[in-house]
């Protein structure tokens, strides 16, 4: 028995993603990630969505479900696109992104070294939820990394060494 209130398949915050077509997503999401599928649980009416999935998504855990309108459950393409970013750390980032891309993803931002310290780029997926892809290179200072944004941040082709 777990203790602490929390269950042992979770940390504290895990995503929970709307899909359209879930069952798809979670090939997409094995593909382009590498998701073991965890959980799939239907939907009882028949209709074939699911009502529950859970994967895992290097050492994160995501739930899933399929939409459903009449509780007002949408993803991103009923919504006309998603203010979320879910955010992916990777030892190799250009590869990782490349996956993604094979797998049917779209770049939003390329692959680029980053004033933060980091190489990063951001995809959608087919599902219309976007993912940044990062791999640290570099340790970089508070204060460098602000003077360095006031350069990258104005012109968005910039990039750091």
């Amino acid at each position: 028995m777990n203790d602490n209130k929390m269950p042992n398949v979770t940390h504290s915050l895990t995503p929970h993603l709307v899909c359209r077509n879930a069952a798809d997503a979670i090939e997409f999401y094995r593909k382009a990630f590498g998701a073991e599928e965890l959980t799939r649980m239907p939907a009882q009416d028949g209709s074939g969505k699911l009502m529950h999935a859970m994967i895992r998504i290097g050492d994160s855990n995501v739930m899933l479900c399929d939409e459903f309108p009449q509780w007002g459950s949408l993803g991103p393409q009923s919504l006309n696109g998603t203010p979320v970013t879910l955010h992916y750390n990777v030892p190799d980032v250009d590869a990782a992104f490349q996956r993604a891309l094979d797998a049917g993803a779209k770049t939003k931002m390329p692959v680029t070294d980053m004033f933060w310290g980091d190489r990063y780029g951001v995809l959608t997926d087919p599902f219309g939820h976007d993912w940044s892809l990062a791999t640290h290179i570099r340790d970089v200072s508070v204060e460098e990394a602000l003077e360095a944004s006031k350069h990258q941040m104005c012109d968005p082709a910039a990039t750091q060494q």
